[in-house]
C-alpha cells in the first residue's frame, strides 16, 4: 500500500519539475508515467494542449513481443515504439520529463530505448 506521504512527495517533485520542463510545437515534452504493471510514454505539447504521440506496454503490437520479458525490456520497447511513432510525425527533439521518478533502471530504459528510436533530448 502507497502511503499518503509517498504520493505527495511524488506530486511535490512533479510540480517542481514542470516549472521548467514546457512542451513547445518545435521540441515537445516526452512524459512517462510508471505503474506496478505497465509503461506508459506520451510526447505532449503544452502550449497548445494536445497529446501528439503515445505508447504504452498495453498496445497489441507491444504486448505480443511482452511474453517473459523483465520490466526493464518491456519500458525500453515502449521507448523504440514511441520513437517510432515520433519520427513518423516528423518529432525529432524532445524534452524529457521524468514525472519525478529516479532516472535509473526503469525509466532510464525508456529513456535509451526512446533514443535509439532516434529522438533527441
Amino acid at each position: 500500500m502507497i502511503q499518503k506521504n509517498t504520493v505527495e512527495r511524488l506530486k511535490k517533485k512533479q510540480v517542481r519539475i514542470r516549472k521548467k520542463i514546457v512542451g513547445t510545437p518545435e521540441r515537445p515534452r516526452l512524459a512517462v508515467f510508471r505503474s506496478s504493471k505497465n509503461a506508459y510514454a506520451q510526447i505532449i505539447d503544452d502550449l497548445n494542449g494536445k497529446t501528439l504521440v503515445s505508447s504504452s506496454s498495453i498496445e497489441k503490437t507491444i504486448k505480443e513481443e511482452l511474453k517473459s520479458k523483465k520490466p526493464v525490456e518491456i519500458y525500453k520497447l515502449v521507448g523504440v515504439a514511441v520513437a517510432k511513432k515520433a519520427i513518423e510525425k516528423n518529432i525529432t527533439q524532445v524534452v524529457f520529463d521524468r514525472s519525478g521518478y529516479l532516472y535509473h533502471g526503469r525509466v532510464k530504459a525508456l529513456a535509451e530505448g526512446a533514443r535509439e528510436g532516434g529522438l533527441k533530448f
